[in-house]
């Protein structure tokens, strides 16, 4: 029997660019109290944020993954034809075909990359990066570009305040490429799809519901071990991380993880949810360039990032910040 070669010498991968765009308006929890029963303090206790960004006409899907992918690849030093694959992370699409990957590749100027959608609920940028990466060490790719983009506004409804005031648009972006060291570890994933319900868009509807109280149980009980699982494939530990930067879901679920894992006053705390709110598959990107930009991170930082969502899905990675 022929035997298939896999090829010899694989390397490893890094991050080599990140970059971010973020939608120009502002609502503050005052414009939401307008419209429905709500106030600041009583947003700001139970999940943390002050404001949020929603997408104006102009700013599509498309649109904010080109911002943000230029900006990583720029960020990177890679020229649009070293990219020979495109993964865009999202769940609010709003058309089910053609996908927006091949889009953004052409929009961009990458000639014929592999490109397709991925949708893993917040998970997804996180999933994505594990796809990456491994295509890569498989050598099924050399360079490739990660988008997670939302425009969660087109699918809440924006009179409902257990969903309005969560959920917020963007798009973060990350360009990989080999390395000699490994600049991202093993990938910590899986789904609790007994709770599928918990985050949904159910057939005939048009706009988002959640379970708040259910998912917050989750995460609060079951998201950590994936944390440490996550450490542990890059055998590393929590005092050898300097930056945690998990799914912007609720300050208080951030801070409950931060505090089972142990982290001291030196480790950094993505706290990006407080100014952009809950963005899905694109906030562990802004997040992570949110804290490059002010100075909080470095280069060569040491990242624990979690993904986690609708599914319910989840996963972690250890990473190496470009």
């Amino acid at each position: 029997m022929t035997t298939i070669k896999l090829r010899e010498g694989a390397p490893g991968a890094s991050i080599l660019g990140l970059g971010s765009y973020r939608p120009r308006r502002r609502v503050t929890n005052d414009e939401l109290a307008q419209v429905m029963d709500t106030n600041d303090e009583w947003i700001q206790s139970r999940v943390g944020i002050a404001e949020r960004r929603w997408a104006s006409e102009d700013e599509t899907l498309v649109d904010m993954s080109i911002a943000a992918g230029g900006k990583a690849l720029a960020a990177s030093g890679l020229a649009p034809d070293q990219i020979d694959l495109v993964i865009v992370a999202s769940a609010s699409l709003t058309a089910p075909i053609p996908g927006i990957g091949p889009q953004v590749a052409h929009r961009l100027g990458i000639p014929r990359p592999g490109a397709f959608d991925l949708n893993a609920g917040c998970a997804g940028f996180c999933y994505a990066l594990g796809v990456a990466n491994d295509a890569i060490r498989s050598g099924e790719a050399t360079n490739v570009l990660v988008v997670g983009v939302e425009r969660l506004s087109d699918v809440t409804d924006q009179t409902d305040r257990s969903t309005a005031v969560i959920f917020a648009d963007g798009a973060g972006a990350a360009v990989l490429g080999p390395s000699d060291e490994p600049g991202i570890g093993p990938v910590a994933w899986g789904s609790d799809g007994d709770q599928y319900t918990a985050i949904e868009i159910a057939a005939g509807r048009s706009t988002m519901t959640m379970a708040g109280q259910t998912v917050y149980r989750w995460a609060t009980t079951k998201l950590t071990q994936t944390l440490i699982e996550a450490m542990e494939k890059a055998g590393v530990t929590a005092a050898d991380i300097d930056v945690f930067a998990p799914h912007q879901a609720n300050l208080r679920i951030i801070e409950s993880m931060a505090k089972k894992l142990g982290f001291g006053e030196d480790t950094v705390i993505a706290r990006d949810i407080v100014q952009s709110g809950n963005t899905s598959a694109a906030s562990v990107p802004l997040a992570l360039t949110a804290l490059l930009e002010s100075g909080e991170a470095k280069s060569g930082d040491l990242a624990l990032v979690l993904g986690y969502g609708a599914g319910l899905t989840f996963a972690g990675q250890v990473m190496r910040l470009p």
